[in-house]
């Protein structure tokens, strides 16, 4: 059964029979030629007309919805016609996929499978793009929309203060040499989710595209904030980048705005997802779980070697490419064309962390003992003697050693600046290194010395009081320099192993008060400042920092409930990084002739678009996490991870271009330095460590034994 109403004006209202009861979220009347939507906490979206033609030159045309039919399933369509197209617009509701918490346990929504179906019904070709546009209802005063775009857009995105640029938002402003504004669209392949979510005075949405494509070509997203204070939300087909295309430097790219020609009875359909959702700034999580769960693809591992196989060529590939012995260090980059610039290609330097050092000194060490290997194992101990044995005059770490400047700060221009996510980093895993070995009746003096001094800078340049830890160190003194962003929170899971490995207690103290403190970075859906590049940017890593740290607390402190609330908050958060669907590739290029998937792979970050493996860092603590919740979602995601990486390890030479066991840094799945599908052609240290110390954990947990 089928009800149709229109009214004289053209206009449509569905008649009172049709409307649907108050506890139903689907239609709650039709509004200006377009849908009007209530959300679970009363607050309402519009579909402003059944679809929008953005044109050539840039007009846009609103194709206004003149009749509206509810059928018998419950779903709605609407249909318009104007300046030579005919649009159906069709809304069914979405139940959420099996295994998903239930609606008492997850965040209130409404949502439904959307499409639009755009047919040229006049004469002659036309050149046009086609747009859904979903308005929500004013921002109460003061309030920031909230913007979403995993993986890419993170509210403002960038911090007044961040000296790195790339795309911001601001309200009122188009600023496109600043890369500022209130109105940004994107190409679909930059998104780890192609969804954009947004917050209203009354709630949320989000709208997501099915697909990174379509028959269009490439899709894309975006958002607006409308004159009178409404957010609105976009998703185009063909995709539009405005108002500028960012490729990764701090020179601005012209827009982009592919049209498609239509010819005459040429029809194409645009599918997507609508949700409402409460005003909770964490709403985008289950949304997100479920559009992981039924994106379309290849649902196999996508793995190319099983993980012993994996554990011994990054294992090669870091001690053969990577460490060299006068003096010990793991340099941070070699490059695969060995024959046309030999050494000269590889970067001679070392990080103590991060990009090199003790991670990965550590996750060799962990292979040659089990496996036997002596020559790695000298290897591994040498790295980790030669950077424990050299202290700053302050007590810490240095940041990084070169070949020509012996030891540094690393590549902050303040060259007393010490970046405390690196230190952290370094101190937690020679700690890990020195647990290890007492396991096996083997001491190291001269690492636990070099752990305590570093615990020490950073229990003393602790905040009195907020309990936030230092984001820097001064070199000289290790006083802190700063408690900006969240470099600080490496120090927490330090600071909770090293309570446990010493048995002081007051370490647990002094990362309780600084996990409190951060707690409210976490809850506010904004973390930012790990990485030593891209200065106040939220990034992947801050994730991973974040998820060590409460998952770490919450096993020390199993009392505190806030831990491991605060511990799947992180998660979320971090997991918003992480690809869902396989981006596609030409088959021109190296990734598409290798068929690499991107499902599972992480986003470096809104600012490095390209990307990375370094989730894996934290794999043994999502592993253990979802065993605490006793949720499957967080482990299926982590070995999507896993199954990722182990693509792109170098089985033998001339493999991929590289030699055996090495792992390159960058895949590049959109336009942002390189052309989409290229491989950086160097492999870097922590790209191999990070392979290597998930391979030798993973190998612990019983729920990866069968990938051995």
């Amino acid at each position: 059964m089928t009800d149709n109403s229109s009214d004289a004006s053209g206009e449509f209202a569905l008649p009172p029979d049709a409307v649907p009861p108050r506890e139903d979220p689907l239609l709650v009347r039709g509004g200006q030629g377009g849908l009007l939507l209530r959300g679970p906490a009363d607050g309402t979206a519009e579909l402003t007309a059944v679809v929008t033609l953005l044109t050539e030159d840039g007009e846009h045309l609103p194709v206004p919805a003149r009749t509206v039919e509810r059928h018998a399933d419950g779903s709605v369509c609407a249909y318009g016609t104007a300046d030579g197209f005919e649009a159906a617009l069709r809304l069914t509701a979405l139940e959420p996929p099996e295994g998903e918490p239930s609606a008492s346990d997850a965040t209130a929504r409404a949502a439904w499978n959307g499409s639009v179906t755009v047919r040229r019904v006049a004469p002659g070709p036309v050149s046009a793009g086609i747009r859904v546009e979903l308005r929500l209802g004013t921002l109460d005063e003061g309030q920031a929309p909230g913007w979403l775009i995993p993986g890419l857009f993170y509210g403002e995105n960038r911090l007044p203060d961040c000296t790195r640029p790339y795309p911001r938002y601001e309200p009122g402003t188009r600023d496109v040499a600043g890369m500022t504004s209130d109105a940004w669209s994107f190409r679909a392949d930059r998104c780890a989710t192609p969804a954009v979510f947004a917050r209203d005075g009354r709630g949320g949405a989000a709208l997501a595209l099915t697909g990174e494509r379509t028959a269009l070509g490439e899709s894309g997203v975006g958002f607006a904030l409308l004159p009178g204070g409404r957010p609105a939300l976009r998703l185009h087909a063909p995709y539009r980048e405005e108002p500028l295309s960012y490729y990764g430097s701090d020179v601005p790219r012209p827009a982009e705005a592919p049209t498609h020609v239509w010819e005459r009875d040429e029809t194409h359909t645009l599918p997507f997802t609508l949700h409402l959702l409460d005003d909770d700034p964490h709403a985008y999580a289950p949304v997100l779980r479920t559009l992981h769960e039924t994106a379309p693809g290849d649902r196999r591992p996508a793995a190319w070697v099983g993980l012993d196989e994996a554990a011994e060529l990054s294992a090669h590939g870091l001690h053969e490419w990577h460490y060299r012995p006068d003096p010990p260090v793991l340099l941070e980059t070699a490059a695969f064309d060995r024959e046309a610039v030999g050494e000269a290609g590889d970067r001679q330097a070392m990080h103590v962390s991060w990009i090199s050092g003790v991670p990965y000194a550590h996750a060799l060490l962990l292979h040659a003992r089990r496996t036997g290997n002596a020559d790695q194992a000298s290897a591994a101990t040498g790295v980790l003697d030669h950077i424990a044995r050299n202290l700053t005059p302050g007590g810490t770490f240095w940041g990084q050693w070169t070949r020509r400047d012996g030891w540094n700060v690393g590549w902050h221009p303040d060259r007393r600046r010490l970046h405390a996510r690196t230190l952290g980093d370094a101190t937690l895993f020679l700690l890990r290194a020195l647990t290890a070995e007492r396991a096996r009746g083997a001491e190291h003096p001269g690492w636990e010395h070099a752990v305590r001094s570093n615990l020490a800078a950073a229990t003393a340049g602790q905040d009195p009081r907020t309990g936030r830890l230092p984001a820097a160190h001064d070199s000289g003194t290790a006083a802190p320099l700063d408690h900006e962003g969240g470099a600080g929170l490496a120090w927490i899971p330090a600071l909770v192993e090293a309570a446990g490995a010493f048995r002081e207690p007051a370490l647990l103290d002094a990362a309780r008060r600084a996990a409190a403190h951060y707690a409210a970075d976490v809850r506010a859906e904004f973390l930012c400042g790990a990485p030593e590049d891209v200065s106040l940017a939220p990034t992947s890593e801050d994730g991973y920092n974040a998820l060590i740290a409460y998952t770490l607390l919450h096993e020390a402190d199993p009392g505190d409930p806030r831990w491991l609330d605060l511990a799947r908050r992180a998660a979320d958060w971090t997991l918003t990084f992480r690809y869902t669907y396989d981006v596609h590739f030409g088959p021109h290029t190296l990734l598409g002739q290798y068929g690499f998937r991107t499902r599972g792979a992480d986003q470096a970050s809104p600012s490095n678009q390209h990307l990375h493996a370094f989730g894996l860092i934290c794999l043994p603590e999502t592993v253990r996490l979802a065993r605490h919740l006793g949720d499957p979602y967080y482990l299926r995601s982590a070995r999507e991870n896993l199954d990722c990486f182990r693509q792109f390890v170098a089985r033998a030479d001339g493999d991929f271009n590289a030699y055996r066991g090495m792992v390159s840094e960058r895949f590049y799945q959109t336009e942002c330095f390189q052309a989409k599908g290229m491989l950086l052609t160097l492999s870097h240290a922590w790209s191999a460590g990070v392979l290597l110390y998930a391979c030798e954990t993973a190998r612990e947990f019983p729920e990866f034994q069968e990938e051995m």
